[in-house]
């Protein structure tokens, strides 16, 4: 959804714009392109080759941070920027290199750490208790079959640990047995335990708290989701930090608002049919966007 988040993000001369899921860098690409500066954040140790491309070409413009965007505010220093956006989830780029363990296309070490350090996958799979494998597979994977998948793991690692991704994705697929349908049967578990394992949605909560006092006036934040947990995050941090629109009449003066953000957008705006024909993993992503009101610590609108 690239057209659609730099629309949201409006771009102007010599702002700066914070992205903070970079990955192969193409956000950052396009807002310099468009004469914004960028500051970057990515955990992600593979990415750091794309970045410095991107410093050799535009150079004071552009600056990367290795890091969590959850630490946005210490990585920014107090520093307030014109846009935040975040492109949430795992990147194509990480699905595409099986050594990293997030697919089960194919055989991989089972690691799925976004920032290739701390508590894997497998460490996950073969510590946890039952009752916290069927948790994190229902809450996070809305897997009906959660309990189920959960003693055929405890009951396969008893026999040998659980290293690779093929070999869970195959327990997976033997708890459930048959289920109609396009996605593979062990999809909704592999999302569970990487969104667990990379405290993706702690993650979102701790970098949104923060928003309001990054952004200057009419900055923009910017999100796409690509989960309903996430979404539904979102959607609900907007809700409480925008003001619904009521019906006045054209002679009434309009109250100053008490809210820090303005919806850009009243709905999510989803991709377009030919991006999803051309990038089907796109089919669920979901983008929200608002505007900072300059209505609150002193600052007038």
């Amino acid at each position: 959804m690239l057209n659609e988040v730099i629309a949201a993000l409006h771009i102007e001369q010599n702002k700066t714009y914070v992205d903070c899921t970079f990955g192969r860098g193409g956000y950052s690409a396009a807002i310099l392109d468009r004469g914004g500066k960028v500051i970057a954040i990515d955990q992600d140790p593979a990415v750091e080759k794309y970045a410095r491309e991107l410093k050799e070409q535009y150079g004071d413009k552009f600056s990367f941070h290795r890091g969590n965007f959850a630490e946005v505010g210490q990585i920014l220093g107090g520093i307030k920027t014109d846009g935040l956006v975040l492109d949430l989830g795992v990147s194509s780029m990480q699905l595409d290199e099986a050594e990293r363990g997030f697919s089960f296309m194919r055989d991989a070490p089972l690691d799925m750490r976004m920032s290739s350090s701390g508590y894997s996958a497998a460490d996950f799979v073969n510590e946890a208790d039952e009752i916290e494998l069927a948790r994190v597979i229902f809450e996070y994977g809305d897997e009906r079959a959660s309990r189920k998948i959960a003693r055929f793991i405890v009951q396969e690692r008893e026999v040998e640990p659980i290293k690779t991704t093929l070999r869970l994705a195959n327990i997976v697929r033997r708890a459930i047995v048959f289920r109609p349908g396009k996605i593979d049967m062990a999809t909704k578990t592999f999302q569970a335990i990487r969104i667990w394992v990379n405290d993706e949605m702690g993650s979102l909560e701790r970098l949104l708290e923060q928003a309001e006092d990054m952004l200057n006036k009419d900055g923009r934040l910017v999100v796409v989701t690509f989960h309903s947990l996430e979404d539904t995050i979102v959607k609900r941090y907007l809700q409480s930090k925008t003001e619904k629109r009521v019906q006045r009449s054209k002679y009434e003066k309009a109250p100053e608002s008490l809210m820090p953000f303005e919806l850009i957008y009243k709905k999510a705006i989803k991709p377009s049919d030919a991006e999803v024909r051309s990038n089907p993993r796109s089919r669920s992503a979901k983008m929200r966007a608002a505007t900072r009101l300059g209505n609150n610590k002193g600052e007038s609108r």
